[in-house]
């Protein structure tokens, strides 16, 4: 009989990691029992291990599971792991196969619908990934081991998948509201980015919609960040030039192509100041004040040598100004307490004062 672990065991040199190094051999049990985790190797992705007749069968999914039928995901199919890995999470050292932290994201039990070389269909029961799914083998003539993971189940109740872009919210010149419903932010100058962050990966957009994802390779931690977390931010792109932030070095990095993206990292780095957010956990929140929509930000903790959530300031916009002024900045964003994130809209509920 072939050792069904021998793949696993010839990968992994034992005095070297503290994964499960089983020497029996594999013992059948309920073929019910799966576990999906979050590994953060070279690049992010979730492996899914369903157990099978010993072992647990496996697949990578590069952007984890899908929420939303019609989205599919791609699923490499790797070797089978032992049953010790159901619960087996820690450091994989740096320079070993699978090198990285690994985390559960999931586990629990599955039904099986159908189970062949071709498609392998399942209901999962987890406290995370629930519903029928179907891994699809694609018999790729390049890379026999692509597999497809698709949901079969509607959405669950009130999910929604984050769009890629929204037209920015704008804000028009005034002067300096007096009021006590308004809060303000300093004015970066930068370029207006939209951020999606989904399955782990990045990708930008200008304020007309341009994906300008490859001219920023910086960000790509924030996708390592935040993990399964899908959200949709707002916010400015700000490029420093000898420790602060420079029109000219923006020109540069704005126009770069993925070449000269990277040769400007250290020349010009740039910094992502997010200070809305549109989309969070599979709900809209464009219809959330704005005060609500900022505290939910807050919540994400996001910070990073790349990005940061910049402060914001209920009342005593002359002192937001002042400080604005004294550190060169363009100005100050009032924004309405209370107002609905409107894309495209500029009718006054967000002002900029310079």
């Amino acid at each position: 009989m072939a050792d069904k672990l021998g793949e696993y065991r010839s990968k992994r040199r034992r005095d070297r990691t503290s994964e499960p190094w089983p020497d029996g051999t594999p013992e059948p049990g309920g073929n019910d029992l799966f576990v999906i985790q979050e590994h953060h190797a070279s690049r992010l992705h979730w492996d899914f291990r369903l157990e099978r007749d010993g072992v647990l069968v496996s697949w990578a999914v590069p952007k984890g599971l899908p929420l939303s039928p019609g989205v599919n995901r791609l699923a490499v199919h790797t070797e089978d792991h032992p049953m010790e890995y159901l619960d087996f999470q820690g450091e994989i050292p740096a320079g070993e196969y699978g090198g990285g932290r690994m985390t559960v994201w999931d586990t629990g039990r599955y039904e099986t619908l159908h189970w062949n070389d071709h498609k392998v269909e399942v209901v999962f029961h987890g406290a995370r990934a629930r519903g029928k799914y179907v891994f699809l083998n694609r018999h790729s003539a390049e890379d026999g081991r692509d597999w497809m993971l698709r949901r079969v189940d509607p959405a669950e109740p009130g999910h929604e998948d984050a769009p890629e872009f929204l037209e920015p919210m704008a804000a028009i010149p005034g002067e300096l509201p007096e009021s006590d419903d308004w809060a303000f932010e300093f004015a970066w100058g930068g370029a207006r980015t939209m951020l999606l962050v989904s399955g782990g990966r990045v990708t930008a957009h200008d304020d007309a919609g341009g994906e300008v994802t490859a001219s920023y390779p910086e960000l790509r931690g924030l996708g390592e960040q935040l993990g399964s977390t899908e959200v949709l931010l707002d916010g400015e792109i700000v490029a420093m030039k000898d420790g602060r932030p420079s029109a000219e070095a923006l020109r540069e990095r704005v126009h770069a192509d993925v070449h000269g993206a990277k040769w400007l990292i250290k020349r010009y780095p740039v910094f992502y100041f997010a200070y809305d957010l549109l989309h969070s956990g599979g709900r809209s929140t464009l219809s959330l004040p704005y005060v609500e929509r900022r505290e939910l930000l807050d919540e994400l903790g996001l910070a990073g040598s790349n990005w940061q959530v910049p402060a914001y300031f209920p009342g005593d916009g002359e002192a937001v100004a002042g400080a604005a002024h004294e550190h060169g900045l363009a100005g100050i964003l009032a924004k309405r307490t209370g107002s609905p994130y409107v894309p495209g809209d500029g009718s006054g509920d967000w002002l900029l004062v310079t």
